[in-house]
């Protein structure tokens, strides 16, 4: 099986459809994966996140789809979602390696997560 990213598509301004096609032997099936725009706000999901968090839905639903129940081909991105993507991609510093780099260094750290 192989997930190919399609492109996205605005929806006014409430929300991005993220497009999916998945190839497996002699067939191709198209999903789509659909982010609120809301969700992309200051200290949550950036707009580079959009096709990675919606990949990551996409896979998770695919990896428990049976032959007696095959995943939806039009998907939903929730707060549960983003929680779980920002936790695994973004963790966050313990308060002690912070209060000890800052010591080391008085550079300023840089405001993208990049």
């Amino acid at each position: 099986m192989y997930i190919q990213y399609a492109g996205f598509n605005n929806v006014g301004a409430s929300s991005r459809v993220y497009n999916f096609d998945v190839i497996e032997t002699g067939a191709t099936r198209q999903f789509t994966v659909q982010v609120q725009s809301e969700a992309f706000r200051p200290a949550s999901l950036m707009l580079q996140d959009g096709p990675g968090i919606c990949f990551a839905r996409l896979e998770q639903e695919l990896q428990g789809e049976t032959e007696e129940s095959r995943a939806e081909a039009h998907l939903m991105i929730g707060e549960r979602d983003i929680r779980e993507y920002l936790q695994k991609h973004y963790p966050h510093k313990p308060a002690w390696k912070k209060k000890e780099n800052s010591s080391a260094s008085p550079a300023i750290e840089p405001k993208s997560r990049w």
